[in-house]
């Protein structure tokens, strides 16, 4: 923390349909990994932080789990984390996609925004791919619905728009105290954040054989004496005939997700890891009170 009178300090809340794109964006305002990205929608289940800084200014970054229409405890504690983190925030980022739009989730969006007292800025993703007639045309479209302060076009993938978005968001932070040290980039425990890099393989190396119904479990985190770090996770699955799909055959499945995540944790935490993975199968996990606290998200919802 600091007291320089000269800092500056603020909530960003950044919101959007599934798979707009949230966290690849936060990851390169925070200026490194953060928050897990994926091909699949809803990758992000509970709020996450990312901490970035530009000149005197930090930003607290919320990134949450897309916005739809929830139909089990799962979603709604989901949708509930996502509207969670843009209270009282300092400003509102819609991410859209101007590609797949989801139009069904981004109108209700809208409506629900144009509600809202906070500052709202549209950010539309994607201009790397995006056609520019079309995407000016829906800025022009959007930008009426929600009486949004500001319009951004980016590239979360490439970073091409983030920096001149990053400066102009730090000139509307208000003034005040930073909330956490220079060098800190997330106010997730390294435990979390190991589980979500577990899960990040288990997602992209899966791809579609494995429903998003699965979730990684932190089970021991310990420093060995010559200053390794062992960690003993556990992979939770709805259905035994999930497990072979997540094992593979002879187990080299299981052994390619954890050899990647044990690769990433390393160069991520700067010490060598011994990772060790099982797999349980938990039907209706998703009602499991513990798992739910496990992954950051509020049971009473």
């Amino acid at each position: 923390m600091t007291d320089d009178t000269n800092t500056r300090c603020g909530l960003v809340a950044v919101i959007g349909a599934p798979n707009a794109g949230k966290s690849t964006l936060v990851n390169q305002l925070v200026g490194q990994k953060v928050a897990i990205t994926s091909a699949k929608a809803q990758t992000t289940r509970a709020r996450m932080l990312g901490i970035a800084l530009h000149g005197e200014t930090q930003m607290i970054l919320v990134d949450t789990p897309g916005i739809f229409a929830p139909r089990r405890r799962l979603d709604r504690a989901m949708v509930s984390a996502a509207w969670e983190g843009a209270e009282a925030a300092d400003a509102v980022l819609l991410l859209v996609d101007p590609v797949k739009q989801r139009r069904h989730e981004l109108e209700p969006l809208l409506e629900a925004l144009a509600a809202r007292p906070e500052r709202k800025i549209l950010v539309l993703n994607k201009v790397d791919v995006a056609k520019k007639e079309p995407l000016l045309a829906l800025a022009q479209e959007l930008s009426g619905k929600a009486n949004f302060a500001e319009v951004f076009f980016v590239s979360a993938l490439t970073g091409d728009g983030v920096p001149a978005m990053k400066a102009a968001l730090a000139e509307t932070m208000p003034e005040g105290a930073w909330m956490y040290p220079e060098d800190q980039v997330s106010d997730a425990s390294e435990r979390l954040l190991a589980a979500e890099v577990t899960r990040e393989q288990l997602y992209r190396q899966l791809h579609e054989e494995l429903p998003y119904d699965s979730a990684v479990r932190p089970e021991s985190y310990q420093e060995r004496p010559d200053g390794s770090l062992e960690i003993h996770q556990q992979i939770v699955v709805g259905r035994e005939s999930q497990r072979p799909i997540v094992l593979g055959k002879g187990g080299s499945r299981i052994k390619a997700i954890g050899e990647a995540s044990r690769k990433e944790l390393s160069e991520m935490l700067g010490v060598k890891v011994h990772l060790f993975l099982h797999v349980k199968v938990e039907e209706n996990w998703a009602e499991n009170r513990e798992i739910f606290e496990e992954i950051g998200l509020d049971w009473t919802r």
